[in-house]
């Protein structure tokens, strides 16, 4: 079986091969754009009468683009799924009209986890140009709370578990195989005041820390943010960087939302790059966005 035709609607960065197999299941070329559509008109027109989509994060897929695209049956996302709020596709509202919508997970993890680890190495031994202490230390016995304990926050307590580091976390659901494993859970609050190192793993559109949260983080703490966004007040998360025995860590999808100005500041260490985009990244998600493609004819 086959779509009328496949239409990649902007960047999806799927291998060559990928693009390949989907044209196994286009009965028309395989439409590829490299870039994002400059208005919601350019969108629409790349859908035309398109069965089935391919479109990364940087695109939105709302309401309005669905409603005028009637041939729609199939939208597959090269960028992960985790509920309607924080995604970019108006996934409800797709799947009143009988459209399948589907996400991908667990493509990026482990890049994400070895920046996380490689750059605190950094900045606790002073292998940069920051040293978080007057004289270089350890992960050994370094309180650290994870918030969000999905997969990347569980990759990374797996990392942190073996430098022997004691792991805090928070999320919206305990994770008792997790607790067993070593790690403690504890209230928001609790967390921020007892951890020394934050590390953030949250989906978009997540809004967890204000004034008052970084009140209880306090001075002479570690924040560490790869999620996609700011999960925080901006202006609160600079008053605290302002303290000098506080740093933050971002990653280019963790600090793309910042301010020029804060990206300046002497303890902000940050990045272009996406810490999650690698080569075996690419290839993780190439075969993920085909197995679900191809999962919707079974």
């Amino acid at each position: 079986m086959k779509f009328n035709k496949v239409v990649c609607v902007d960047h999806t960065k799927l291998k060559d091969w990928a693009i390949e197999e989907l044209q196994e299941y286009s009965s028309a070329e395989v439409t590829v754009s490299k870039d994002s559509p400059d208005s919601e008109k350019e969108l629409i027109d790349r859908i035309g009468e398109a069965e089935a989509i391919i479109v990364s994060w940087k695109t939105q897929i709302p309401k309005s683009v669905i409603k005028k695209c009637g041939q729609l049956k199939y939208i597959g996302m090269a960028c992960s799924l985790y509920d309607d709020e924080s995604a970019n596709v108006a996934v409800d509202f797709a799947r009143e009209k009988g459209i399948s919508v589907k996400g991908i997970f667990d493509y990026g993890d482990p890049g994400v986890v070895e920046f996380i680890i490689s750059e605190l190495i950094r900045l606790l031994h002073g292998f940069g140009k920051n040293q978080w202490r007057e004289m270089p230390v350890e992960i050994t016995g370094k309180k650290i709370g994870i918030i969000g304990l999905g997969t990347t926050g569980q990759l990374l307590a797996k990392a942190l578990l073996a430098l022997n580091a004691d792991i805090y976390y928070f999320s919206r659901t305990r994770k008792k195989d997790w607790e067993a494993k070593g790690l403690t859970y504890l209230p928001l609050e609790e967390l921020l005041k007892t951890s020394e190192i934050i590390s953030l793993h949250l989906p978009k559109n997540t809004r967890i820390l204000g004034a008052r949260e970084f009140k209880h983080l306090g001075s002479g703490k570690i924040l560490i943010n790869t999620s996609l966004g700011l999960p925080f007040n901006e202006k609160a998360f600079v008053d605290w960087l302002k303290i000098e025995t506080n740093y933050g860590i971002f990653d280019g999808d963790g600090g793309a939302s910042l301010s020029e100005a804060v990206k300046e500041m002497s303890g902000l260490i940050s990045y272009q790059k996406s810490a999650g985009w690698t080569a075996e990244t690419q290839e993780r998600l190439s075969k993920k966005v085909l197995e679900n493609l191809k999962s919707y004819f079974n």
